[in-house]
């Protein structure tokens, strides 16, 4: 062989083993692209709305703080303990019509929103008013009840407290996170607000004279003052314009929105809210 031969005989080897080097492998079944019906079964549960995937799941979740009677109350029954109220009322006729079964979580007040973001419960119906703060963060289904705000005390002082003045400088209570504890920092700005979570425990507040007087809704106050003759409602005046109670649900979800206003405007029409509201009261078992 010449040595020009050679030559040309190496860069011809040189040639092919670059080529060999640069030879993109076979894909394999990882790599693959997914196909046209693969790309649908991986992204059709996240194309249906929250109403086609809560019909598919069967069931739909309602967070709750079952301390609010008669809204929503725990009580035993035939030796269980239940989750009553007529909100629970109202959550049953929403699963009904929707033809799913119900689950009832029950948690803290102040918990409540964030478990709707987090997705841990579909929905959240907790005598909640549907406050402009509130609406930066969730969707609500139009009002279902409006209760006026109510101020209780001990009957004993029922001649003692007939204004809003005469509670300056003096311990009021409220439900913590709930409407009430804004309700006493704006209009009560000369008393001192003490709020707790749980509506039992701010009314043995109120009996024990812990404090001088609780904020609440009149419903509520009721429920637990037929039970409390040492209890009365003072005739206070407040300014209760957002007192209307709504269900709460997850940004983005209007379908869902508009199918428990459904149930809510068949609700209403009949007045089944009303006597679901008197049912309730007849329920709860206070001390």
């Amino acid at each position: 062989m010449t040595k020009n031969k050679a030559i040309i005989f190496m860069l011809l080897c040189f040639t092919l083993i670059v080529s060999a080097c640069g030879t993109k492998p076979a894909a394999t079944t990882a790599d693959k692209p997914a196909t046209g019906g693969d790309k649908a079964a991986t992204t059709s549960a996240s194309k249906d709305s929250k109403l086609e995937q809560i019909k598919k799941a069967g069931k739909i979740v309602l967070g709750t703080s079952a301390d609010y009677p008669p809204y929503e109350f725990h009580k035993e029954i035939n030796k269980k303990d239940a989750i009553i109220g007529f909100d629970i009322e109202i959550a049953k006729e929403i699963a009904k019509d929707l033809g799913v079964t119900l689950e009832i979580k029950d948690m803290k007040l102040d918990g409540l929103l964030a478990a709707l973001d987090s997705g841990n419960v579909d929905f959240v119906i907790a005598g909640m008013t549907p406050t402009e703060d509130r609406k930066k963060n969730v969707d609500f289904t139009n009002i279902y009840y409006t209760a006026i705000q109510r101020v209780a005390v001990r009957a004993e002082d029922k001649d003692k407290y007939k204004s809003i003045a005469d509670l300056k400088g003096k311990k009021v209570a409220g439900q913590k996170g709930a409407t009430q504890e804004k309700i006493i920092k704006e209009q009560m700005p000369g008393s001192e607000l003490k709020a707790l979570p749980k509506i039992a425990d701010l009314m043995l507040e109120l009996k024990n004279k812990k404090v001088e007087a609780l904020v609440v809704e009149q419903p509520v106050a009721e429920a637990f003052l037929s039970k409390n003759k040492d209890l009365m409602l003072a005739d206070i005046k407040l300014s209760t314009e957002d007192s209307g109670s709504a269900i709460a649900l997850k940004k983005g979800n209007p379908e869902l929105v508009e199918a428990m206003n459904k149930t809510l405007d068949r609700l209403m029409s009949a007045k089944s809210i009303d006597k679901m509201v008197a049912e309730a009261n007849e329920q709860v078992d206070t001390q």
